[in-house]
C-alpha cells in the first residue's frame, strides 16, 4: 500500500484547504520578518505549487503527473485560490494550472507601512492571501470529500496513489460542532484508490503563544493538553510507512504510527510539513 509510483497514467492529487478567515490577518515573523499568517502561508503554498510543477517538468513540457486543488475559506463559503474561473472549484491537471501568473517576488510590510523586497527567489503568486470573516471550515472540507470522492472514483485512478489533503488553518471552525467535524474528516479518509485510503493532513498554525509545536504525533502525545489538538489527531490520518523516515528526521525521532497533523506549527515547520505530505511520493 501506498508504493504506486506517479506517472502520467498513474498520477496523484493535492488538494489544498486553507483558511482565509480574519484570524488570518494576525502578524507573525516569517524569516525574521513581520507580515500577516495569511501572507506567509500564501507564499509557502505558492512554493509548494511551483515545486510541484518543477518535479513534473520535462524537455516536452510540463507532464500531468499531478491534479491539483485550492481552496480558500472565510466568510460564508468556499471559493478558489487558483483563479477566478469556475473550473478552479475542482481538480484540474497541473499543466492548466502552470501558466498562470508571472513571478513575482515576495513583499513584506515594514512598520512605517512600507514594503521591501523578500530575498528568496521569485515563484509565481497563483495564490493571493485573504483575510476575512468566520472560518467554515465544515463547509470547505465537504467540498473536498466531493473533489477526492470523484477522483478516487474515475476508473484511470483506481490503481493511482490516492490524493493528498492539506487542512490549513489557525483556529476553530465556526460552523459545526467537534462531532461534526470529526465524521466530515472520518469521510474523506474512507475514500481509496488500490494503493490506499486518502490522506488527510491537518496543519495547525501558531499564534505565536510560545507553546511548543506538535508534528506529526504519536498515539502518546496525542492530548498536548489542548482539547482541540486531541480533535485534530482523531481527524487526521495516519502517516504510511514510505513517510516515515521524513518524519523522523523532521522530529528528531520517534517511534510510528505517526499522524498526519500538527498543531502550534510555526510558518517554516508548515513548510516542512508540507514539504514531507509531497516529496515523500516516488515520481518517474
Amino acid at each position: 500500500m501506498y508504493t504506486q509510483s506517479i506517472t502520467r497514467s498513474h498520477r496523484t492529487a493535492f488538494i489544498l484547504a486553507i483558511d482565509c478567515s480574519g484570524s488570518m490577518a494576525e502578524r507573525i515573523v516569517f524569516h525574521g520578518r513581520s507580515m500577516r499568517k495569511a501572507d506567509a502561508v500564501a507564499r509557502v503554498a505558492n512554493r509548494l505549487l511551483f515545486e510541484l510543477t518543477e518535479r513534473a517538468r520535462r524537455t516536452d513540457g510540463i507532464r500531468d503527473y499531478y491534479d491539483v486543488a485550492v481552496l480558500g475559506y472565510a466568510g460564508r463559503g468556499v471559493k478558489p485560490l487558483l483563479g477566478e474561473r469556475p473550473e478552479f472549484l475542482s481538480v484540474v491537471e497541473i499543466d492548466r494550472m502552470a501558466p498562470a501568473p508571472a513571478s513575482v517576488q515576495g513583499e513584506y510590510r515594514l512598520p512605517d507601512g512600507s514594503t521591501a523586497l523578500l530575498d528568496e527567489l521569485p515563484v509565481p503568486a497563483w495564490i493571493v492571501p485573504e483575510a476575512r470573516g468566520e472560518t467554515p471550515m465544515y463547509d470547505a472540507l465537504l467540498h473536498v470529500r466531493d473533489l477526492a470522492a470523484e477522483w478516487t472514483q474515475r476508473p484511470e485512478n483506481a490503481g493511482s496513489f490516492p490524493p493528498v489533503v492539506f487542512n490549513i488553518t489557525d483556529g476553530e471552525a465556526t460552523d459545526c460542532n467537534d462531532e461534526e467535524l470529526l465524521g466530515i474528516c472520518r469521510r474523506i479518509r474512507s475514500l481509496r484508490t488500490d494503493d490506499g485510503s486518502v490522506l488527510l493532513i491537518n496543519i495547525h498554525i501558531a499564534s505565536g503563544c510560545g507553546q511548543r509545536a506538535l508534528l506529526f504525533p504519536t498515539a502518546d502525545e496525542a492530548g498536548y493538553g489542548s482539547r482541540y489538538a486531541e480533535l485534530l489527531y482523531e481527524c487526521s490520518s495516519p502517516m504510511p510507512a514510505p513517510f516515515e523516515p521524513y518524519i523522523r528526521d523532521l522530529r528528531g525521532g520517534g517511534m510510528p504510527p505517526f499522524r498526519g497533523m500538527s498543531y502550534n506549527a510555526s510558518v517554516s515547520e508548515l513548510l516542512a510539513v508540507l514539504n514531507i505530505g509531497s516529496i515523500s511520493i516516488k515520481t518517474e
